[in-house]
């Protein structure tokens, strides 16, 4: 059995966060990300990134952390009552992309590493993350190229994980209350320890390095595309659904607000700007009606 070490997982992690803010800076041409680092009281700290007012992302954020405790809030607990009495740590690379241009997808991604430990006792670990693609106005070759990477990110580990990880994100991402998904899916994993530690972090490698080739050629494709101010309130509007979803249902912004994580960082991830209407009806067979044909879960490659 491979060792457990978090020090390796850490060290990635920060290049991780380091190659992805290349990728987006060098993607969007002219916007830079200014760095924030912080320290949590109770244990660890991280550094905040965020890109504003780029030429194609209107505002995004890269989060490294990597925190510490000596007891889990009741919400952990309560998924995993083993924990209780374990001092902790978690380590994490989050990011939420929110373009300009309506015609460019939002875009999520995390991956992260947790492990309890109590004197006597084996450690409980585990890997978790994934991406996914939240498109207002979507072209399917967009979507079949996002879902083909992260079939072939997975396809080394094994012919089931992209079936099983494409569907725990169609179901993760779901806001009921709205009968939809919050965009097209991807990958969502948690509680990842199925293979030894070496395997399971190569998998988060393959992922975290995998958004990149994943989304930076859905940015450069559709920043030129022409929009106007009906097509810019629809992705207001619909940005709508991502606050929604992120403040009812989501699991790392409960988990960070509960552990006493630092609420700038863990709110990073709402788009600056975002409108609700009441009732809105999308036009019958518009471009904004069309939209809903994929927020249903479905085989795309």
């Amino acid at each position: 059995m491979s060792t457990i070490n978090i020090d390796v997982v850490v060290e990635f992690l920060k290049a991780l966060q380091d190659q992805i803010c290349s990728a987006l800076e060098a993607a969007d041409g002219s916007g830079k990300f200014i760095e924030d680092n912080w320290v949590r009281a109770e244990g660890g700290g991280g550094r905040t990134r965020v890109l504003t007012n780029g030429s194609v992302i209107e505002q995004g954020g890269v989060n490294f952390s990597v925190v510490s405790g000596d007891k889990l809030p009741p919400s952990a607990t309560a998924h995993r009552p083993e924990l209780a009495g374990r001092k902790w740590q978690a380590c994490g690379v989050s990011l939420v992309i929110h373009p300009k241009n309506p015609f460019i997808p939002t875009s999520h991604a995390n991956v992260r590493f947790f492990i309890a430990e109590k004197e006597g006792e084996a450690p409980v670990w585990w890997f978790g993350g994934g991406f996914d693609l939240t498109p207002f106005y979507p072209y399917k070759e967009d979507v079949v190229h996002w879902h083909q990477t992260a079939k072939d990110i997975c396809q080394p580990f094994g012919d089931d994980v992209y079936p099983e990880y494409k569907k725990w994100c169609d179901d993760y991402f779901y806001l009921k209350h709205r009968n939809e998904t919050r965009g097209v899916g991807g990958l969502f994993f948690d509680d990842l320890n199925k293979w030894d530690f070496e395997q399971c972090f190569d998998y988060i490698k393959a992922v975290g390095t995998g958004f990149i080739d994943a989304y930076v050629p859905l940015m450069e494709k559709r920043k030129d595309t022409p929009f106007d101010d009906n097509n810019r309130q629809f992705q207001l509007y619909r940005r709508g659904r991502y606050v929604e979803f992120n403040l009812v249902f989501d699991r790392g912004t409960l988990f960070g607000l509960q552990s006493g994580g630092r609420t700038e960082s863990i709110l990073m991830s709402m788009p600056p700007l975002v409108r609700w209407e009441y009732n809105f009806q999308a036009e019958p067979n518009s471009a904004e009606d069309k939209l809903q044909d994929y927020l249903v879960p479905q085989e795309w490659v």
